[in-house]
C-alpha cells in the first residue's frame, strides 16, 4: 500500500463524513439559531427550550435521511473491502 492510497482513502471517507454530517448539522444549527432569536425576542432563558427542538430536528432528519447515510456508508466499506486483495498484491 502507497502512500497515495492511504491518502486517498482518507481523503474519501473525510469527504463522506462531511457529507452524510451535514445534513444533521446544518438543520440542528438552524434550529438553534431560530429558537435563540425566540429566547432573545421573548426574554426567555431556559435550558431545556434550546435543547429539545434541536434534538427533535436531529431525529427527524435521521429518519428521513438515514437510509441514504446507511447506504453511503455501507458502498463506502463495500469499496474499500473489496480493495484489499489489489492492495496486498
Amino acid at each position: 500500500m502507497t502512500a497515495q492510497m492511504v491518502l486517498t482513502l482518507g481523503r474519501d471517507a473525510l469527504g463522506l463524513l462531511l457529507m452524510i454530517a451535514m445534513p444533521v448539522l446544518g438543520v440542528v444549527m438552524a434550529v438553534g439559531l431560530i429558537v435563540s432569536i425566540f429566547q432573545a425576542v421573548t426574554q426567555i432563558h431556559e435550558a431545556t427550550l434550546a435543547f429539545v427542538p434541536k434534538l427533535i430536528a436531529a431525529m427527524v432528519v435521521f429518519a428521513l435521511a438515514g437510509p441514504w447515510m446507511l447506504g453511503s456508508l455501507v458502498d463506502f466499506i463495500r469499496r474499500t473491502i473489496e480493495a484489499i486483495p489489489s492492495v496486498v498484491a
